[in-house]
């Protein structure tokens, strides 16, 4: 996956799909305090709207939900403003701005009543790395390749990064500590919830070991479609990005059947080197979206990923259809 230029962090022609979004997606954690949140705004100029979604991680087992959506009839990429939360580019590539004044529904992970509280927020990322990704252009794909363009998204591209700045809530301030990191992506084409028969995305930012003092960083994501899986994704390691081949998982689940607790990753690169990476999930938090007929939970798993002696945090996310009993149509592998 080739490295993309500033031109790629405004926005792109509007197409004449109707499902055509432009998103920004945003995660962090920090250790030292426990906080951290993932987040994302969808731009959908043909269908009249802008959304957002925030869910911040509070100390324990809490999360803090936002969510809202405005009218927009135009494709824009500054004003990326719904329900209290902002996105702000403050260098492309480079560094963005992220705000939060708003009311939140305080979900307890372990099935406790709910509550309210005033979220508040101002964190920085600044990137660690270059912006990674495909810029949707050229010739078309053919089989899993055209499928997904045509409900994930044409362009896509990721960054890992540093955050700075302090998430508040319920009066208590948390100030995010130098540990603090987690990955964005942007995404631009057709963007339909209830297209992919399944999905695991993987956001993975890892520390200095015993015998090297760089982070090593890894996205990317294995898409189930009719015409089989597509797998994208990249390595950030030694001061190079290097392609993902194929990522191959294995994953314990919780007794539910449904909820992942352990992932086993296995992702081949181009030059051949096979990495073994295991994510041990602290949190689980679906988030529902229903398209017609179609029900789909998106389970964002903040985890512990450890690799060849380094540890670090991140994302396993895993996207399910749902039958009627609300089991996954596709097994979990």
């Amino acid at each position: 996956m080739p490295v993309l230029d500033e031109r790629h962090d405004f926005a792109h022609p509007v197409e004449g799909d109707t499902a055509w979004s432009e998103s920004y997606y945003f995660n962090a954690y920090d250790p030292h305090t426990d906080t951290g949140f993932f987040t994302r705004i969808g731009v959908r100029p043909n269908e009249g709207t802008m959304d957002v979604g925030l869910s911040a991680w509070l100390p324990g087992r809490a999360l803090a939900v936002v969510a809202g959506v405005r009218e927009q009839l135009e494709m824009v990429d500054a004003g990326l403003e719904v329900a209290g939360v902002g996105y702000e580019r403050v260098a492309p590539m480079k560094e963005w701005r992220l705000t939060c004044d708003a009311d939140a529904a305080v979900l307890d992970l372990d099935g406790g009543p709910s509550r309210t509280t005033r979220l508040a927020m101002d964190v920085t990322f600044a990137a660690l790395i270059p912006a990674i990704g495909t810029d949707g252009q050229g010739r078309a794909g053919q089989a899993a390749s055209a499928e997904t363009a045509q409900t994930v998204g044409k362009g896509h591209l990721e960054q890992a990064g540093r955050w700075s700045g302090w998430i508040e809530a319920d009066g208590v301030r948390h100030q995010l500590g130098p540990e603090a990191r987690g990955n964005r992506d942007k995404s631009w084409g057709p963007r339909r919830w209830g297209g992919p028969r399944m999905w695991r995305w993987f956001s993975v930012n890892l520390g200095a070991s015993d015998t090297s003092n760089d982070e090593v960083h890894f996205g990317g994501i294995r898409i189930g479609t009719e015409a089989g899986d597509l797998h994208r994704g990249w390595v950030w390691r030694e001061g190079e990005a290097t392609s993902i081949r194929e990522w191959d998982v294995r994953s314990e689940l919780e007794p539910d059947g449904v909820t992942h607790r352990v992932s086993h990753v296995q992702a081949t690169d181009k030059k051949g080197r096979v990495h073994e990476l295991r994510a041990d999930v602290l949190r689980v938090w679906g988030v529902p979206h229903r398209r017609g007929d179609r029900a789909t939970v998106v389970n964002e798993g903040l985890a512990r990923w450890t690799y060849e002696g380094r540890h670090g945090y991140g994302i396993a996310e895993y996207l399910h259809q749902l039958d009627e009993s609300g089991r996954p149509l596709v097994p979990i592998e």
